[in-house]
C-alpha cells in the first residue's frame, strides 16, 4: 500500500512510499481509508516535540482517518466488514480507574493513532475495533474534520457543565474548533459571543467581536455582562487570560487547543475571591464522538472541511497548515 511515512524529524523526512499493508490483530478492524485530517499533533510528531516526541521512527502519520472496514482480527464480529467508519485517535486502555468510570479521556494510559502506532495516512489502517466507529452515512471528509475536532468542544462544554440560558465567550472562533464550539454551544440554548481575529459570518444568532489581539478583546468585553463560560480554542494564553478575568462569579474556562501557550497569567486574587474554575481538555470520551457524529449528520454543525490535498501532495499540505485558512485541512488518501 501506499503510506504518508516519517523516516526522521523534519519535512524532509517524510515521503509517500509503499509499504506493506497491515494485518489486524486480536480485537482490531483493518480499515481501507478515503480521507484524513493535518493535525497539529502531526506537527509535533514530524518535529519530535512535546507528545509528538513519543512517537518511534519510522512511523506512519494521520491521527483520525475515515473509510470503510475491509477485513477484521480475531474475537471482532465478521458483520462489521463493509461498515463505513471513522477513526477515534486516542485509544483508551479500558483497565484504569478512569475507564471503568466511561471517563476515557482522562485515560493516564492512552495512546494516539499515528503518534504511538502507526496512523491513517495510508491506504489501509489497522484500529481496536472500538476506535473504529460508524458514521452513519456522513462522508468521509466530514468525518474526518468532526471526529476529534468536534468531539473535544463536545467533552468540554460537558466538562464546564455549559447550560441553556448561559452567557458563553467562544475565542478563536475562526478556526475548525472555533466554529464547532459556536455551533454546539448555540445548539445547547446557550448565549453566545464569537471572538476572532478575523472577520465572521455568523452561524446563528450569536453576537460576533472581531479583535487584533489580547488586548483588543480585553476592552471589547469588558464593556459586557461577563460570562458564565469561556471555551478558549484559540491556543493563545493572553487571550484566554482575558476571558478568564472576563468570567462572572462561579465562572468556568475551559481551553481545548493543543499549542496553548506554556505562560498563562491570571489574576490570583480575584480567580479566588470569585470562585472561577478552569479546565484544560485534550481527548474525548466514545460517547462524545457518537454525539459529534450525531450533530452533523443531522445538520446542526456547519461543514468543518477546508483545503484539501492529495496523499501526494500530504508534505505540502503540512507546510501550508499554519496558513491554512478556513477549515479542517483533509487529505484524500483514494
Amino acid at each position: 500500500m501506499r503510506a504518508a511515512v516519517l523516516s526522521r524529524h523534519d519535512l524532509d523526512g517524510l515521503t509517500v512510499t509503499e509499504t506493506d499493508v497491515p494485518t489486524p490483530g486480536a480485537g482490531e478492524v483493518l480499515v481501507r481509508v478515503e480521507t484524513v485530517g493535518v493535525n497539529q499533533l502531526d506537527l509535533n510528531v514530524i518535529a519530535g516535540i512535546g507528545p509528538g516526541a513519543q512517537a518511534q521512527l519510522p512511523r506512519i502519520l494521520g491521527i483520525d482517518p475515515a473509510g470503510e472496514i475491509v477485513a477484521v482480527g480475531a474475537g471482532v464480529d465478521r458483520g462489521r466488514i463493509g461498515q463505513t467508519v471513522v477513526v477515534k485517535p486516542n485509544i483508551a486502555c479500558g483497565q484504569c480507574a478512569h475507564c471503568e468510570a466511561g471517563d476515557e479521556a482522562d485515560c493516564p494510559k492512552q495512546t494516539v493513532v499515528g503518534v504511538h502506532r502507526d496512523g491513517g495516512a495510508a491506504e489501509h489502517v489497522a484500529v481496536p475495533t472500538r476506535n473504529a466507529i460508524d458514521r452513519h452515512g456522513l462522508d468521509a471528509a466530514q468525518a474526518t474534520a468532526v471526529v476529534h475536532s468536534a468531539s473535544i468542544v463536545i467533552n468540554a462544554v460537558r466538562t464546564v457543565a455549559l447550560a441553556a440560558g448561559d452567557r458563553v465567550l467562544v475565542t478563536g472562533a475562526g478556526g475548525t474548533l472555533g466554529r464547532a464550539a459556536v455551533a454546539i454551544a448555540l445548539a445547547r440554548g446557550a448565549e453566545v459571543v464569537a471572538a476572532s481575529r478575523r472577520t465572521l459570518a455568523p452561524l446563528g444568532d450569536e453576537q460576533v467581536v472581531q479583535a487584533s489581539g489580547a488586548a483588543a478583546l480585553a476592552a471589547a468585553i469588558a464593556r459586557g455582562e461577563g460570562f458564565d463560560v469561556v471555551l478558549d480554542v484559540s491556543g493563545h494564553a493572553p487571550t484566554l487570560s482575558a476571558g478568564i478575568s472576563a468570567l462572572r462569579w462561579g465562572g468556568r474556562a475551559v481551553f481545548c487547543a493543543a499549542s496553548v501557550d506554556s505562560d498563562l497569567r491570571i489574576d490570583a486574587r480575584d480567580f479566588y475571591l470569585r470562585r472561577k474554575r478552569l479546565f484544560g481538555v485534550a481527548s474525548a470520551r466514545y460517547d462524545d464522538v457518537a454525539e459529534a457524529l450525531a450533530l452533523a449528520a443531522a445538520g446542526a454543525l456547519p461543514s468543518l472541511v477546508g483545503r484539501r490535498y492529495a496523499l501526494d501532495d500530504i508534505a505540502t499540505a503540512y507546510r501550508d497548515f499554519p496558513r491554512k485558512g478556513d477549515g479542517k485541512v483533509v487529505v484524500d488518501v483514494r
